[in-house]
């Protein structure tokens, strides 16, 4: 009765359109490695980790270490007008990963507020309002990042402080260029990238934004080389470029250590989140110094870049790092994607699998090839009821997403593997 008495709480003080997974939904009362128990005492093998944020999973030593030491000082807060030298550690790490010159690091707390710096940013060195963003794309809840997400189940609102242009590209499956073999799908994508700026633009665009792996979307990604060559374009107008790092840093995609490496492509900022913190709130971008310079009005973070979440977001790299997660992600994520795509030829019911590394989206269909919403919901519900916890979306709520702790063993994953063909077996 735990779950339930607590439900009936959460619904009479939290907002109704505050997103709960389950008919039944659960608290998460304990977890270690890449298990979590809730507070009825069922214990689950967790497959999305608090959306990709439990990077390297529960109760991990050396992060909780880390924390409790600096908890230990007393210190859990100055604010940004006094130095903290973690922060400057871990931002002196990240400019060095990012590849970017001369780069820069603001933290924030959030994916949503890395990236509403970010657009910032953008608008404030181009004097200009307009952005480009992709079709399906999520960036967060905030006013501007509302704006640029390509999703109406996500879209609270119409009213933006920026003005939009939609580009092709993020989600293959559903393309209009679908099927193109990859070469013509990207010219298709560029041509259409080059008509928008030349047909709803002025053409002093701030910023393109995108994600590299589109995450609430469904994990949906283009070709290896499309932003590169959207790159090339943008360039001619001296449109800047960011990438939405948030759901595809640190490695998780197995191939590089962030997503918009496949494409060969180093932006003029990247924003983060999600699994710098294993868990902890930290979020920030990193850009060239002189478009990190470009606010000329004062300005601080209360709580960005805190001593507690930059100590924690510090130990979860150095561990990322020293145990070459980013490999496991590659070699793990590989058999999932085998594993599933084996399922598919065997279920008609999945139309689509894709993903790179421990970043794998399942696409459900109908007869006709239509979104199946149900099917996957159906899969979401029996997944819990076997054991294993998984994420949804997709632009229509038809996409199982799964993104287990970077930690992940093989056994587990074939734990996973033989559950989720239980659950697809009942869709």
């Amino acid at each position: 009765m735990a779950h339930k008495e607590l439900l009936a709480r959460h619904r009479a003080v939290m907002p109704k359109w505050l997103a709960l997974y389950y008919d039944e939904p659960i608290e998460i009362a304990s977890a270690s490695g890449r298990r979590v128990t809730d507070r009825e005492g069922t214990t689950y093998l967790d497959f999305f980790a608090g959306i990709l944020t439990n990077a390297i999973g529960y109760d991990v030593a050396e992060i909780s270490d880390a924390i409790r030491s600096q908890l230990d000082t007393g210190v859990l807060h100055s604010s940004t007008l006094y130095l903290i030298r973690s922060q400057v550690e871990l931002a002196e790490k990240i400019a060095d990963l990012s590849g970017i010159p001369d780069a820069k690091v603001f933290f924030t707390n959030s994916g949503t507020e890395a990236n509403e710096t970010a657009l910032m940013l953008a608008t404030q060195a181009r004097r200009s309002e307009q952005v480009l963003a992709l079709r399906n794309s999520y960036h967060g809840r905030a006013f501007a990042t509302i704006a640029i997400t390509g999703n109406r189940g996500w879209s609270a609102s119409a009213l933006s402080p920026i003005k939009v242009s939609w580009v092709h590209g993020g989600y293959r499956y559903r393309s209009p260029f679908r099927a193109m073999d990859d070469k013509d799908y990207i010219r298709a994508c560029v041509e259409d990238l080059r008509e928008i700026i030349e047909t709803t633009t002025s053409g002093d665009v701030a910023c393109m934004i995108a994600e590299p792996i589109q995450g609430v979307g469904g994990f949906t990604s283009p070709p290896d080389g499309l932003f590169r060559a959207f790159k090339d374009v943008l360039d001619e107008y001296g449109i800047l470029f960011i990438s939405d790092e948030v759901q595809t840093g640190w490695g998780r995609t197995g191939e590089h250590f962030w997503g918009i490496q496949a494409h060969d492509v180093v932006p003029d900022a990247m924003t983060f989140a999600k699994g710098l913190g294993n868990g902890l709130a930290i979020g920030g971008v990193v850009a060239r110094g002189d478009l990190m310079d470009t606010i000329n009005a004062n300005s601080i973070s209360t709580f960005g870049g805190n001593p507690i979440s930059t100590a924690g977001a510090l130990a979860t790299v150095d561990y990322l790092l020293s145990h070459d997660l980013q490999a496991s992600a590659a070699k793990l994520g590989s058999r999932l994607l085998g594993g599933l795509r084996e399922l598919a030829e065997k279920h008609p019911v999945i139309g689509d699998v894709r993903g790179k590394g421990l970043m794998v989206g399942v696409e459900f269909v109908g007869p006709e090839g239509e979104p199946n919403a149900g099917a996957a919901a159906t899969v979401l519900s029996e997944a819990k009821a076997r054991g294993l916890l998984v994420g949804k979306g997709g632009l229509y709520g038809n996409v199982i997403r799964l993104a287990p702790p970077m930690t992940l063993t093989e056994d587990e994953l074939e734990e996973a593997l033989g559950i989720l063909t239980l659950a697809v077996e009942r869709a």
